[in-house]
């Protein structure tokens, strides 16, 4: 792999990093210079056993060749094209590609670069689709407590995380939310969809009663990762589902971690057996090689709103960077390695040892609750008392030392390796994380 020479010092102090404690960190950088198939390395060359895919996105693994090369080739051939009012053939084929993934009937394709983007893009799409139909007075938008979809207006509005709406002030108007999921009596060390909690998609029900007929979208995360794997109860979706078709509800499916063999499927959708009208898609895409994301919707939902313009631009919405030929390339390379290598299906066959090895934490001092599906686990510990979320993150710390790369959200370490995760890596995985929640003071 080529070196990248540095011609001067590091200097910590220009980057102001992303969801970090900035003065931690530099105080006591955590530095990541290279990767290679389920490992990053340190500049000092030590070995750090990947067991987040990146920030649930490399599911591939590190480091492809057939997607390094996909992303040379077409940067020597053209770097960028714009796609407002023109195109390149391989932004459409890398639509298709999707296209072919997404559950029958959504095969309509908007690029973004992100999931935040996604999740914005989406919601605008689903007040556009009122709109053309006539309900110009469905404007609201309703998401759950706990959920996550990015860190735009709309997507932080909807979403239902108070630490990432405290310091920004007002949210847009006209949000409302439903409860998550989360604590439910009876649902502790659930292996897969716990039983209990399906009567929470009712509360659609009474949002309803209270705003009439002004609901444009429900959205919500099929399983929801980044506020700490919370795994839908068995019935709930499909009862959220029958609920926005009665009330003439869009449903929105933010697929961003789900998407792409996450938990056994190309889509969430396709595991748990929903399929919404309108779902949006990141991460995996692309391997994360290169930055992108899409929103896909059902073919009424484009038909209705492309038909409904008599002539002219039929959505005011687009970014300079959707469908960069780049990450197109990286996008078609990465979804041909899914379908060459059955990623989804590899994630499947591992899902009953990843799932034990899960629940084997469960007698570990501290942990007390274990939720898993699919190639993703969350790992709840017994707060601090009076420190919320410092807990799991000196375990998170202790791992990475330990050379095993984890993901804490408050005090829930959540895990979510690359689909060709092998039994030894989870082995090592479990093992050093169950060392290192000993380690630490509770």
């Amino acid at each position: 792999m080529n070196e990248i020479s540095v011609p001067r010092p590091n200097n910590l102090d220009a980057f102001w990093m992303p969801y970090t404690d900035n003065k931690s960190f530099k105080d006591k950088p955590r530095m990541l210079a290279r990767a290679e198939g389920m490992s990053y390395f340190t500049p000092e060359g030590r070995e750090i056993l990947d067991g987040t895919a990146g920030l649930w996105c490399c599911n591939a693994g590190h480091g492809r060749r057939e997607i390094v090369e996909a992303i040379q080739k077409q940067a020597a051939i053209m770097d960028f094209a714009p796609t407002f009012q023109m195109g390149h053939p391989i932004a459409f084929e890398a639509a298709a590609r999707v296209a072919e993934m997404t559950p029958e009937g959504m095969d309509r394709v908007f690029f973004v670069n992100s999931g935040s983007e996604a999740a914005d893009t989406a919601l605008k799409i689903a007040l556009a689709w009122h709109k053309a139909r006539g309900d110009s007075q469905r404007v609201r938008l309703v998401g759950r407590e706990r959920g996550y979809h990015g860190v735009g207006f709309g997507g932080m509005s909807v979403g239902g995380i108070g630490g990432n709406r405290k310091q920004f002030g007002a949210q847009l108007p006209y949000v409302d939310h439903l409860p998550h999921t989360h604590g439910v009596p009876g649902n502790l060390f659930a292996k897969g969809q716990p039983e209990n909690g399906a009567n929470l998609a009712e509360v659609l029900e009474n949002l309803v009663a209270l705003h009439g007929d002004t609901i444009a979208a429900v959205m919500v995360e099929p399983l929801a990762g980044s506020t700490g794997v919370l795994v839908p109860p068995k019935g709930y979706l499909q009862k959220l589902r029958e609920l926005c078709t009665k009330h003439g509800i869009l449903l929105i499916f933010d697929e961003v971690i789900t998407g792409f063999g996450r938990i056994g499927a190309n889509f969430g959708a396709e595991r748990l057996g929903v399929t919404p009208d309108i779902m949006t898609m990141a991460k995996g895409l692309t391997n994360a090689a290169v930055p992108m994301g899409a929103v896909a919707t059902s073919n009424q939902v484009y038909d209705t709103i492309v038909n409904g313009v008599p002539a002219g631009i039929e959505l005011f919405h687009g970014y300079t960077y959707s469908g960069h030929p780049l990450a197109a390339a990286a996008a078609i390379a990465t979804l041909e390695l899914h379908r060459a290598e059955d990623l989804p299906g590899r994630a499947r066959a591992m899902e009953p040892y990843f799932e034990d090895a899960a629940h084997s934490m469960r007698d570990v001092p501290g942990v007390i609750d274990v939720r898993n599906m699919g190639l993703v686990a969350g790992i709840e510990l017994a707060p601090r008392a009076g420190k919320p979320t410092a807990r799991a993150m000196d375990v998170f710390k202790t791992c990475f030392d330990k050379g095993v790369l984890t993901r804490v959200t408050g005090d829930i370490v959540a895990l979510s390796p690359p689909l060709i995760v092998e039994k030894p890596h989870i082995d090592r995985l479990f093992g050093t994380l169950a060392d290192a929640i000993r380690a630490v003071p509770a």
